[in-house]
């Protein structure tokens, strides 16, 4: 059968359309996928099926189990008996960050009323998708290309719990590498692809017989690694003296060095074939027999032949389902590929020693939460004239808050050979401030300087000389400037109550100068310090004597906690409005200028197209935006708007999220910081009702369906 019979089709809809909840019998199913609900959305919520009489509880339209193995077989004798459609579920094919053996919960699922993709002795929702590729629409197309992409640069595949293989590795570089991929013993799909655990040694022996020169390896289950699970191959492969590869290593970073991969029915071989390497299949895997592998097996029933775009689309744009772990709410393939991929990212760049000086411990969380890696470790420290040669001794790395940094720490690291990588506030940081204790959502990494020092070459700097930004990262930008301002979003959002009313004469220039601290670093190294706030006024009165001048201090300064406090009596005549305890973003749109020594203000304005006068050398100075009033001769580019923006908010700055202590992008940095205090607070709470589900899920509270007979 090649497709969904009409009767199945019509039972098919009557599921998703029709009223009703969804049975779980299965106590994995209830404790260990945490967002359920939202996978079953479509077909209705699940409760769980206490009562098991001879007639369905009433409301009960399927009964819902892991697959088809024998934990599940109780639900599928239900569904018989009561008519009902059985719905099987399993992990998708992006399924978390580290192994579900590990405990972690799933970002993907299947979800599927017809068979299993696994099981090839019957259609699945997959193989009927796959039987007409040509039905797989533009969108999902792009989708795919987009996803191979993103899997061929960044190696994420099913599980993501292991480093890449190091690039100086000389595996498969010397001789052609071949790879037989092991599977757990017991596996069910291994006989739902039509093998036996015997057929993985007569795979193993075809691979050495057809590849005598080749450097033939087993790679062992990351399952079987620590002996929690028994191997197909281990013994086999012991006895004919073939070298193991067990390293905690990438898959994909493996299969790339391959020439051709040999598999059973394992997942690795679509990943690989997604790294474009040639794959054996000795099963009938869902991405077999279709003309994109290898296959020692037939299945006549399989008669189309889809591009592997084709099959990728599929298989993880239409067929899994996804739910992104920072809203808890369904999402698409590529966003929860771009979470794998950015938390893979974010543990790879801080694996092994990193030593943070100059962060005080009540805002240490801040730093854990951006660079604690899984394959590293996060010291906290004070100086010491030993401290470098510490750290050159275990060949890590120094973080440093850049404000806080010690006069002779540069020199005596770079004599040692210690590289320091400077952390800094980033430009949507919080809602509240920093000196509150309000947690950031953006922080800046600096591996040559920090961005408002100009004395030194900065990453953000060398970012906006060197980069060629793309059409979409260009549209990408002008799309989050364009939410920033819709928002009102700000680097603290402090959302003040109504704004006083801004006076002058009509006609008259209304300018804002804004205050900073006085001895903030940004200040100190675009040649504030003390009065630089007095100064800025004074300049500005003399070069406007007829604008309707508005003065906003800083809110640290307002709260009393920093330096840069200008007398009332020395405001006369220079600022003929303060503006205290207002929300800058509220003042933006109301201006004609903004006057600042080096505020990240000026940067806001920018992007809401107010015209911007620097006296310093802030980082968007000097690129044709602002009007200058300090030389910065290395900044010889002209940017465009997009182009600023796409450096220092997309590329430079990081994100992470403050509940799921999880690195995030900007937009969902943005959605937090726009979000209204009520409605953050309800999301800060949206783990109560998935608690309340798991204990309503295993028969602890009150049934939540009908369940008379």
């Amino acid at each position: 059968m090649n497709r969904i019979e009409a009767p199945a089709a019509v039972a098919l809809q009557a599921l998703v359309d029709g009223p009703g909840w969804v049975g779980i019998m299965s106590q994995w199913v209830a404790w260990k996928v945490l967002h359920l609900p939202q996978f079953l959305g479509p077909e209705g919520p699940p409760f769980w099926l206490w009562r098991r009489g001879s007639k369905a509880p009433k409301g009960l339209k399927a009964i819902a189990g892991i697959g088809y193995k024998q934990s599940s077989a109780q639900a599928r004798v239900l569904c018989q008996r009561w008519g009902l459609p059985y719905i099987a579920l399993e992990d998708g094919f992006l399924r978390s960050s580290s192994l579900g053996i590990e405990g972690d919960t799933p970002m993907s699922m299947v979800v599927d009323p017809i068979g299993i993709h696994y099981l090839a002795d019957r259609p699945s929702l997959l193989e009927n998708i796959l039987q007409q590729p040509e039905a797989l629409t533009e969108h999902e197309l792009e989708c795919a290309h987009a996803l191979i992409s993103l899997m061929r640069s960044t190696g994420i595949g099913k599980y993501n719990n292991a480093q890449d293989l190091p690039a100086d590795d000389p595996l498969g570089r010397e001789r052609p590498l071949v790879l037989v991929v092991d599977q757990t013993a017991g596996d069910y799909s291994i006989p739902g692809g039509g093998l036996c655990e015997a057929d993985y040694v007569r795979m193993l022996d075809v691979a050495l017989a057809e590849h005598p020169d080749a450097d033939v390896r087993v790679r062992i289950h990351p399952d079987c690694l620590g002996g929690q699970k028994p191997s197909c191959l281990l013994a086999a492969a012991q006895a004919r003296g073939v070298p193991l590869e067990a390293r905690p290593v990438a898959w994909a970073s493996l299969a790339k060095r391959a020439q051709r991969v040999y598999v059973g029915t394992s997942q690795a071989g679509l990943e690989a074939l997604i790294q474009g390497v040639a794959v054996t299949c000795f099963g009938l895997p869902f991405y077999a027999g279709w003309g994109l592998t290898d296959d020692r097996m037939p299945i006549p029933r399989r008669q189309a032949q889809p591009s592997l775009e084709q099959l990728v689309a599929a298989a993880y744009i239409r067929y899994c389902r996804y739910v992104d772990p920072l809203t808890g709410q369904l999402t698409d393939a590529l966003t929860v590929a771009r979470q794998l991929a950015r938390k893979k990212a974010r543990d790879t760049e801080f694996a092994g020693p990193t030593t943070v000086l100059g962060v005080k411990r009540h805002k240490q969380h801040n730093i854990r939460r951006f660079f604690a890696s899984r394959w590293g470790q996060l010291r906290f420290t004070v100086d010491s004239p030993q401290l470098v040669q510490q750290v050159a001794a275990e060949n890590g790395r120094l973080l440093v808050w850049a404000a806080r940094e010690p006069a002779s720490l540069a020199e005596r690291a770079r004599q040692q050979g210690v590289p320091i990588w400077r952390v800094e506030d980033g430009f949507m940081r919080s809602t509240g401030l920093g000196v509150s204790n309000s947690p950031a959502l953006s922080l800046v990494l600096d591996r040559g300087g920090i961005h408002y020092d100009a004395a030194s070459d900065s990453d953000l700097e060398w970012l906006l000389l060197n980069t060629d930004f793309d059409d979409a990262s260009l549209a990408e930008a002008a799309q989050l400037r364009a939410q920033i301002v819709a928002s009102g979003t700000s680097k603290f959002n402090l959302r003040s109550g109504p704004i006083p009313p801004l006076l002058g004469q009509p006609g008259q220039a209304r300018v804002l100068v804004v205050g900073q601290v006085e001895d903030d670093a940004s200040a100190l190294c675009s040649g504030g310090g003390a009065g630089c706030n007095l100064r800025l006024l004074q300049r500005v009165r003399a070069q406007l004597p007829d604008a309707w001048i508005i003065y906003k201090p800083h809110p640290d300064v307002e709260a009393g906690k920093r330096q840069g406090q200008v007398a009332p009596a020395l405001l006369t005549g220079l600022a003929d409005q303060v503006l205290g305890g207002v929300d800058i973003a509220s003042l933006y749109g109301q201006v004609d200028a903004l006057h600042t020594l080096s505020s990240t203000a000026g940067f806001e304005a920018l992007l809401r197209g107010v015209p911007v006068v620097t006296y310093g050398t802030p980082f968007y100075a000097g690129w044709g935006l602002t009007h200058d009033h300090q030389p910065l001769p290395r900044r010889t580019r002209r940017l465009t708007l997009d182009q600023l923006v796409a450096g220092a908010l997309m590329r430079y700055a990081s994100y992470a999220d403050v509940q799921q202590d999880l690195p995030c992008d900007a937009w969902h940095a943005l959605a937090c910081l726009s979000m209204p205090r009520p409605a953050r607070l309800a999301e800060h709470r949206r783990v109560a009702p998935l608690l309340n589900y798991s204990r309503t899920m295993l028969g602890c509270g009150r049934p939540l369906a009908p369940s008379k007979d």
